[in-house]
């Protein structure tokens, strides 16, 4: 008989419609006062400029999956430090159902070595100046943290 667990886990490997929140974290990342973005192919958050990062893994510290998930999603290796901004991504599909529900600790980081290169589910990625920053689709939550946290942007 299958295990129902992982089966359980298998139905939602993407994040849709889950039975508990799940934890995930994305890495703020500056090199010659110029951000790390990419372009999510997937959503929460699909075709949209965003702070690179993703789920924790079971047994993963919160600066081993922001380290593991830049480097699968940009090719660049960091050093992930502490929070700096954290935040809910809950979604309803139209029958008002919970299709995404995510809490988002977005760590600051600094840049190792690497050359960026989309990878994972980045369908692009880049290092973005504050003055480029509204010549690109880039989501609320990345706007505020950058702005709020940094001073980044317009």
């Amino acid at each position: 008989m299958p295990d129902p667990m992982t089966h359980e886990r298998s139905k939602n490997i993407n994040g849709a419609y889950p039975s508990a929140p799940r934890v995930a974290v994305g890495a703020v990342v500056f090199k010659e006062n110029k951000v790390l973005l990419v372009l999510r192919s997937k959503p929460p958050a699909e075709n949209q400029w965003s702070i690179p990062g993703g789920c924790v893994e079971l047994g993963e510290t919160l600066q081993e999956a922001a380290e593991r998930e830049i480097l699968e999603e940009t090719g660049i290796s960091i050093r992930a430090g502490e929070p700096v901004y954290t935040f809910d991504v809950i979604e309803r599909d139209d029958s008002g159902r919970i299709r995404f529900h995510y809490v988002i600790l977005d760590l600051a980081a600094d840049y190792i070595s690497g050359e960026a290169k989309a990878g994972d589910d980045a369908v692009d990625v880049g290092w973005v100046s504050s003055k480029d920053i509204n010549t690109r689709k880039i989501s609320a939550a990345t706007r505020k943290l950058l702005k709020e946290c940094y001073g980044f942007g317009p």
